[in-house]
């Protein structure tokens, strides 16, 4: 236990400055003392030494001339008067040596509290100034996004009333990529500086705070050894030899021996001790990129056409400053030959300063070169992103029309945006020709007019397909036997081709080195095809077209992209010899992945947070199913959401659960297929049926509820949103829990993205305070589901606002038993709406409970 692990907090600090205090006015004190008792002493022995003098001078002395009475008296006087002159010894003494000595240490005291009261001042404004700098640049940004949001909006705005051109377009066009490139600059500085700061504040707190510390403890235990040798020295000028004196002197110097340095500040320590400061919270704000459309991702430098040529500027200079660094840092590093250096004092905190800041600027320059190395290494072979969100307008623009520019040039065409560079105008008029042959297959759908690619969800990662393998058979798309002449538009029919497969979803799919699969982008209206591999991460290789219409990597060409992947997946090359990566295991299709040609939408029965809900048939089976749609103008992140739902119900299989039948992501609009339930939400089938329905049949709607709901709890699912909007009514009154949008596969799932669309007046306490969900929180929006059977639909918290709500369930609040509802069934509610989760009863009690009082109401 020392001042470097004990002492790092501010009251610790303040705690160290008091007790220098206290201990500066203690010396004071002694010399105050010390210095009475030098004149007190100086004084008694002055007066004793007159009195010897007296009692020498006897009168009459002749006629006692000797008298052993007198000699005895004489010499008496003689040992008072070597008394008085020892008194006067030791009190000068006091004064030379241990006078001075208190003098000279509380000197030293108080420049030592001055030098640690400076460097803790210093230190404060470096982490003050971390923060400054952090939030200065995040006001840069917001600043950035506002312009860019301006200017977004005014290219829309002229783009609708313009149509396809005009100068006006052009430069309402012009300032909107601008804004996007300083905006795009401003969040790659953004995240340098954050990694730079983070890195200085680390060694600030860990290695010069600490360093500080101890040699702070150092200099007090020096100062205590010499303050010892000030009380000893007291006490051997303070001794006399009277048997009194003895005893005295005895316990003055048990005392004085009784000081060890060492234990000192040992009770000082285990009074005001802290534990170490908690390191500056320095983080991206990504509410900053909530609407830039995916583009930026926080704490992710962004790589694009807007960006690349400033990214690798940067890192050369960032490379020179770095050898310039090294190089001071070094100079002033010790060595056998410069003694100087490395001889210090505790107090001498310069030189182990300056090296301190020159690592601190040599670790953020670092930082920042590792951060840009790596976002340029990870862009891999494919093509560069395009910042400005054009494809609005590569809809409207015809094919002939874009600019033959390469990756190389890094410029902007006039009207469509940024050319990514990596398909030449031939391979456009192939791939129109091809269009025109199977327009089925290539055309988007009639609404798709953005053409942005979706999202994509497979649920766990799909078993490999490992070569060689009696339990598997090689796909067809990758065997010698297959049709060589197939062209690049047969890859629909192929297991290991996804569709509209975004990035984000190839790195849950691909988990081993070698796993690969192919699937389908678009950028500024432009289909690319792009093989996707797990490799030294995930490397992304978009299809490029050779002369006549054949494809390539860098090896040959081929006339179909099945036999392009088939050569390199057989031949065991590497895609391209940058990269190394080699095709091992293809990644095929789920089952429950379906083509949206084998769905046929019939009449819109609703409306979901992510799009339409149809009533639809099964163009294999003619099945009635229900399907789930997502708009094609939702970004990413919203259609992964969407996709969530599928991934979590296809594992289950209850009677109370809706039932997925299958995902279709191979264009768009995506859609997730579904059960039909026909007898709509459970919410407007308690408020239609309100005058018709038995108390009988709400307990049962209960139990089926509770039923549903012990089951996902054994599974581990937390659904977030239960509600009666959320459930659905089949025949004969069997409620399904559906609308899984929101669910978590977790036991215990902490919100870090905001509370946006939490349902608040079903959401328990916790999860609204602290974000904070566990099962126990399904419980809670039970008791209410619960509620609103009772109340036959009927609106919880009628009157009050989601805050007001929210402030009188915290005070204790609860919503009261609706009209007609058994004494049983509302103490029930009442145990789900437990403030303290832990005292909730589990849904495995409830549907014991519910299942009792459904018996005993018949």
């Amino acid at each position: 236990m020392g001042f470097s692990t004990s002492l790092q907090g501010q009251a610790s600090h303040e705690a160290l400055l008091g007790r220098q205090d206290a201990e500066i006015k203690l010396l004071e004190t002694m010399k105050r003392c010390l210095t009475s008792k030098v004149k007190s002493d100086r004084e008694y022995a002055s007066t004793i030494s007159s009195l010897s003098s007296q009692g020498k001078k006897v009168e009459r002395c002749d006629d006692l001339v000797g008298s052993l009475i007198t000699q005895s008296w004489r010499d008496i006087m003689d040992c008072i008067d070597q008394t008085a002159k020892l008194i006067k010894q030791q009190a000068d003494s006091m004064e030379n040596i241990v006078i001075d000595h208190i003098n000279s240490l509380h000197s030293e005291r108080r420049r030592a509290r001055k030098l640690y009261q400076e460097e803790q001042t210093w230190l404060t404004n470096q982490f003050q100034q971390l923060s400054e700098d952090v939030a200065r640049k995040k006001t840069e940004y917001q600043k950035n996004l506002e312009m860019y949001k301006l200017a977004r909006s005014r290219f829309e705005e002229h783009y609708v009333k313009s149509g396809r051109g005009g100068r006006k377009l052009d430069d309402v066009r012009e300032k909107y990529q601008k804004a996007c490139r300083k905006l795009h600059l401003t969040h790659n500085e953004y995240v340098l500086l954050l990694g730079a700061v983070t890195d200085c504040e680390h060694d600030l707190r860990n290695c010069y705070l600490p360093s500080l510390l101890r040699r702070q403890q150092s200099i007090h235990q020096e100062f205590i050894v010499a303050w010892k040798k000030i009380l000893q020295d007291t006490a051997k000028y303070s001794h006399f030899a009277s048997e009194k004196f003895v005893e005295i002197q005895a316990q003055m110097k048990a005392a004085a021996d009784s000081v060890n340095p060492l234990d000192e500040y040992k009770d000082f320590i285990g009074k005001h001790g802290t534990r170490p400061a908690s390191p500056l919270r320095l983080s991206f704000d990504e509410n900053l990129v909530d609407n830039t459309s995916g583009k930026l991702l926080p704490n992710k430098l962004t790589v694009d056409n807007l960006t690349i040529d400033w990214l690798r500027a940067r890192l050369t200079e960032l490379e020179s400053s770095l050898k310039a660094t090294q190089q001071n840092r070094q100079s002033i590093q010790p060595t056998e030959n410069n003694s100087d250096l490395s001889k210090k004092t505790p107090l001498d905190y310069s030189r182990e300063r300056e090296e301190l800041r020159l690592r601190c600027q040599e670790k953020k320059i670092s930082r920042q070169t590792e951060i840009i190395r790596g976002a340029l290494n990870e862009l891999g072979c494919e093509e560069l992103p395009s910042g400005c969100d054009l494809s609005m307008e590569g809809s409207f623009t015809e094919p002939s029309t874009q600019s033959k520019t390469s990756l190389k040039s890094k410029k902007f065409q006039k009207n469509l945006g940024p050319d990514n560079g990596l398909f030449t105008l031939r391979r456009n008029q192939h791939l129109l020709a091809m269009i025109k042959k199977s327009p089925l297959k290539y055309l988007p759908p009639v609404n798709d007019t953005n053409n942005i690619a979706m999202s994509h969800s497979a649920g766990s990662s799909p078993t490999p397909i490992r070569v060689n393998s009696s339990r598997y058979t090689v796909p067809s798309g990758l065997n010698n036997s297959t049709n060589n002449q197939k062209s690049s538009g047969g890859l629909i029919e192929e297991e290991w081709f996804h569709g509209v497969l975004p990035r984000e979803e190839v790195v849950r799919l691909l988990v081993i080195e070698g796993d690969f699969l192919v699937r389908e982008t678009t950028r500024n209206d432009e289909c690319q095809i792009v093989l996707s591999v797990c490799w030294d991460g995930h490397k992304h290789f978009i299809v490029q077209t050779a002369s006549e219409g054949h494809y390539r990597f860098e090896g040959p060409a081929f006339p179909s992209i099945p036999e392009l992947i088939r050569h390199q997946w057989k031949s065991g090359l590497p895609v391209t010899s940058r990269s190394g990566a080699v095709l091992k295991t293809p990644i095929l299709r789920e089952r429950w992945e379906l083509n949206n040609d084998d769905v046929i939408l019939q009449e819109k029965i609703g409306r979901g947070n992510f799009g339409d809900v149809y009533k639809a048939k099964l163009r294999s089976c003619q099945t009635e199913v229900a399907v789930k749609t997502c708009k094609v103008t939702l970004p990413d992140e919203q259609k992964r959401k969407f996709l969530q739902e599928g991934r979590i119900l296809k594992q289950y299989d209850h009677p109370n659960i809706v039932k997925l039948i299958g995902i279709c992501v191979q264009k768009q609009p995506i859609m997730i297929v579904m059960e039909l339930v026909a007898g709509g939400s459970l919410l407007t089938y308690l408020r239609k049926n309100s005058s018709s329905i038995s108390q009988r049949e709400q307990f049962r709607m209960c139990k089926d509820a509770a039923a549903g709901m012990r089951y996902l709890e054994s599974k581990y699912c937390i659904h977030r949103d239960l509600a009666a909007r959320n459930c659905l009514v089949g025949n004969e009154s069997i409620v399904k829990i559906s609308d899984f949008g929101m669910s978590r596969e977790e036991e215990e799932y902490i919100v870090s993205d905001g509370m946006k669309q939490i349902p608040i007046k079903w959401t328990a306490p916790e999860a609204l305070n602290f974000g904070k969900y566990t099962s126990l929180c399904d419980i809670w929006s039970y008791g209410v589901l619960m509620w609103e059977i009772f109340s036959k639909g009927g609106n919880p918290y009628s009157g009050m606002s989601n805050s007001q709500a929210r402030e009188k369930i915290d005070a204790g609040y609860r919503l009261p038993a609706p009209d007609n509802t058994p004494d049983e069934v509302y103490k029930l509610m009442l145990r789900c709406w437990e403030y303290e989760p832990d005292k909730r009863p589990h849904f495995e009690q409830i549907y014991n409970i519910i299942n009792a009082l459904c018996q005993s109401h018949v």
